[in-house]
């Protein structure tokens, strides 16, 4: 499909402005070297190619049958095409039924598809724009675009057709080679281009416009082959509120349907997930550089305080690090800044304007040899410069030119810049980023994927089996066996039979016993250690907070016994007696299924925060120990656990992060049988960590 050596136009017109003229106009005038055939019984002749009544009656083999036709004829030509041999074809129409079939009948969308499968073709759209092939000169897109389109590094792949056409208007100097609206997606989906871009020699990086994933477990091989080649992906997903119903039976099952999957399997990839167009554009053009980030931080030179200020606090609020600049560093800076000017990253170097050029550059040297730049921006407006081969613009490509750490001008205002001077630059190699926002996010990609790059998670780098042959780390195969046929047993999981296979795991659990009546519980007391928690263990109760139903710290029999009284009153004579937790940092843990990409771990403040803060990652499992620790960095709460406690020690990450792991390695052994699993909360302290309640949601026969 798309590098069809024919292609034959269905609906091909004569009539200048119409779609079927449009579609073969910019076909030809492309530069497209395969063999055309017009296809329209109402001409004999099209800008000046023979036309053919129909595809039947086309000559030679045809490898791509372009469907320029409303949605009545739709299901004809493909199956014209279909009968015919022809391997692809393009749908540009909605493929909407005018009216509504009866009940029980099949859609036309439906109808197409079961042409296209059972004829084994691959089909863009319906309801897209087509696709450019620059690297074979073949545009199919009966829309208006630009004439004359280089070919470059960039692929991209859409589901929205005017995300495709305006990267195609882009003025910024990005060059594509495949350029893909993918449309609804009837047979060929994202995973397909996705795959098919990262084959190709020229593609550095790939650019997706997603709505969703149809066919998840090929999008994450396709993800992992680009991950093994070193092609970049940037994705901007949308929809990222949309919470998934069926999941919401547990904390994490919640929190997950918003996003949380994409958000994994993003992270697990190395992809660079943006939030903008502006955004997708500033970090395709630096990572399109080719230059990979030094070791430290980014250091970034103004000639405003004020843009200093605003670029600092973006830095804080996108979580980009800024490099710490040696004192032998900053001594060279004082030497030639201004008085009044600190020495500091970043760094406003502007003073009276005298001397400014050998000022700036002596500071940009000084920056980029410290040990701790691992990418340098040069932060100004680029308004207009008078002689831009000695001023700003002259600065920066010599800047670049003397060095092999990535060197970006980092345009604070896009409608500023002046287009003149930033194609010199990108002429030279140096990107122009259009936004402080938008810039600054893409730098901190850049550092990003070069801590990826470094440490690629191992076992998230290729899609897990669905049912491992056996278990690994902390569930030995009989172990795992066992939990497997007690999660097809419909009875559900109580809260001790739940900590009962966190334990077995791996992950540290608090002693509980069930007891249904007062004696029982005080004797259970007795074995797991004063004081105790006391819960309700009534059946369909999740949230025992949210009914009333834990007691914590009883010291002893009276206390027990009152508080039995209540819960037993209330909600039943079954409870669950459990030790009390030493003090700490509550965290959540779980594991979800995610309806596309099967279990997730998630990471989460704990206790009642859990969704109050949604402060929350997710991982595909199984994950290491690094995986586990980045994990836990990204938390809000993560500062907590460097004084967790009443003495203020910090807590034991090294545990917290094994509690991950272990929990991931049950999410891959069990994973098919679960809906979801909560730990909320585990507490964290100097000493390590216990999960002290536990939710399992088994899934459905």
């Amino acid at each position: 499909m798309l590098e069809a050596r024919s292609v034959a136009v269905v609906g091909a017109s004569a009539r200048p402005g119409s779609f079927g003229n449009q579609l073969l106009t910019q076909l030809l005038q492309g530069g497209y070297r395969g063999a055309v055939h017009p296809v329209n019984p109402r001409y004999r002749e099209v800008l000046g190619l023979p036309c053919h009544p129909s595809l039947e009656e086309a000559p030679g083999p045809v490898d791509l049958a372009v469907l320029a036709v409303p949605n009545a004829a739709l299901e004809a030509q493909l199956a014209a095409a279909a009968a015919g041999g022809v391997p692809a074809a393009v749908i540009f129409a909605s493929c909407q039924d005018p009216v509504p079939p009866p009940a029980g009948e099949p859609s036309l969308a439906e109808r197409l598809r079961r042409i296209a499968l059972d004829a084994g073709m691959a089909v863009c759209g319906g309801n897209g724009m087509g696709f450019f092939n620059l690297n074979h000169s073949l545009r199919v897109c009966g829309y208006p675009e630009p004439a004359g389109l280089p070919c470059g590094p960039v692929a991209v792949v859409s589901h929205s057709g005017s995300v495709f056409s305006a990267l195609l208007h882009n003025d910024r100097g990005l060059r594509f080679n495949l350029v893909v609206s993918a449309g609804m997606e009837l047979v060929t989906t994202a995973a397909a281009y996705l795959d098919h871009a990262v084959e190709l020699p020229s593609t550095r990086v790939v650019a997706l416009f997603l709505e969703t994933v149809r066919e998840p477990a090929a999008f994450r091989v396709a993800l992992a082959k680009a991950a093994e080649r070193g092609v970049h992906v940037v994705a901007l997903k949308v929809g990222r509120g949309q919470a998934a119903g069926e999941l919401v039976a547990a904390h994490s099952g919640a929190l997950a349907g918003e996003d949380g999957a994409y958000q994994a399997l993003f992270d697990a990839y190395g992809v660079a997930r943006v939030r903008s167009l502006d955004e997708l554009a500033d970090t395709c053009e630096l990572l399109t550089a080719g230059r990979r980030a030094f070791p430290g931080g980014l250091a970034a030179i103004h000639d405003s305080g004020g843009e200093r200020a605003h670029l600092m606090d973006l830095a804080e609020e996108l979580a980009v690090p800024l490099a710490r600049l040696s004192e032998a560093t900053r001594a060279r800076l004082t030497a030639v800044l201004e008085p009044g000017l600190p020495a500091t990253n970043p760094l406003d170097a502007w003073g009276t304007g005298n001397d400014a050029d050998e000022i700036f550059a002596a500071c940009i040297r000084a920056l980029l040899d410290d040990p701790d730049t691992g990418a340098l921006a040069i932060a100004l407006d680029l308004t207009t410069e008078p002689t831009p081969e000695t001023s700003w613009t002259g600065l920066a490509i010599q800047a670049a030119a003397a060095t092999t750490k990535p060197v970006a001008v980092l345009g604070n205002l896009a409608s500023a810049v002046d287009r003149d001077d930033a194609a010199r630059l990108r002429a030279a190699g140096v990107p122009v980023l259009e936004g402080t926002a938008t810039g600054l996010a893409a730098l901190g990609h850049l550092l990003a994927r070069r801590d990826y790059l470094a440490h690629p998670p191992p076992a998230a780098a290729r899609p897990a089996p669905a049912a491992p042959a056996r278990a690994s780390g902390g569930g030995a195969a009989e172990v795992r066996d066992r939990w497997r046929t007690r999660l097809a047993n419909p009875r559900p999981l109580g809260e001790v039979e739940a900590l009962a296979m966190l334990a077995d795991w791996g992950v540290p659990v608090v002693a509980a016993e069930e007891a249904a009546s007062l004696d029982d519980a005080v004797a259970a007391a007795g074995r797991v250690g004063w004081p105790v928690a006391l819960k309700t263990a009534a059946p369909g109760v999740r949230h025992k907070s949210g009914v009333g139903g834990v007691r914590l710290g009883l010291a002893g029999p009276e206390q027990l016994a009152a508080a039995y009284a209540d819960l037993s009153g209330r909600l039943g004579p079954r409870v669950v007696v459990a030790g009390m937790a030493a003090g700490g940092v509550e965290l959540a843990l779980g594991v979800v299924r995610d309806p596309q990409f099967g279990p997730l771990v998630m990471v989460a403040a704990g206790g009642v925060l859990v969704e109050v803060l949604r402060d929350r990652r997710f991982a595909l499992p199984p994950v290491d120990a690094r995986t586990a620790r980045s994990t836990l960095d990204r938390l809000a709460v993560r500062p907590l656990l460097d004084g967790a406690g009443a003495s203020g020690a910090p807590a034991d990450l090294d545990a917290v992060a094994g509690a991950v792991v272990a929990l991931s390695v049950l999410a891959v052994d069990l994973g098919d049988l679960l809906v979801a699993v909560d730990v909320n909360p585990l507490v964290a302290g100097p000493d390590g960590c216990v999960a002290v309640d536990a939710l399992v949601v088994r899934a459905p026969a």
